[in-house]
């Protein structure tokens, strides 16, 4: 038994009547995992704009919540874990210290370098964000089989594993 043809098998059919050599596999899973995403972000950024924060500062105050106490990290090691510029990084810290749900300390064994760290207003704010959106998501989510939900988390894990992998050295 075949799926009902959705939107990415139409535009997938449309080039290839109009540009055939458009290589379909990477046009229709592009086009899957870009509406996915876009579900996910449209169902999270009604909880953002009502708690006034924006997908980036809720990714920090995310991130230093799950570290556990004391609720710290480092700026360089939220950049990379975040995959988010360093200048975009200090913007976020900026606007997060400015709110209050974060703060600065210098790091003893480093005079370069700095952590930042949840300050209480912070922890509740970061408890709140991950509860509400996680709520959103699950609404959308949860119309999903099951088995299908399991199955799609088993499956991009795979795949996220398989492309973030170093490609293999090209060989003459």
């Amino acid at each position: 038994m075949t799926a009902a043809p959705d939107f990415a098998d139409d535009i997938v059919s449309a080039w290839g009547r109009e540009l055939p050599q458009v290589e379909s596999r990477p046009l229709e899973l592009t086009k899957r995992i870009g509406r996915l995403a876009g579900l996910v972000d449209a169902a999270t950024h009604g909880v953002l704009e009502r708690l006034g924060l924006t997908k980036a500062e809720y990714e920090v105050l995310a991130r230093l919540r799950a570290a556990g106490a004391p609720y710290e990290g480092k700026p360089n090691e939220l950049t990379r874990s975040l995959s988010m510029s360093s200048g975009g990084t200090t913007n976020v810290l900026h606007r997060l210290v400015d709110a209050g749900l974060v703060a600065r300390k210098a790091d003893e064994g480093d005079r370069r370098s700095t952590w930042v760290y949840l300050t209480p207003k912070g922890i509740e704010a970061a408890e709140e964000v991950v509860l509400a959106t996680n709520e959103a998501q699950s609404a959308l989510l949860g119309r999903l089989p099951e088995a299908t939900a399991r199955a799609l988390a088993d499956l991009l894990r795979d795949a996220l594993r398989d492309l973030e992998a170093p490609a293999p050295a090209y060989r003459r």
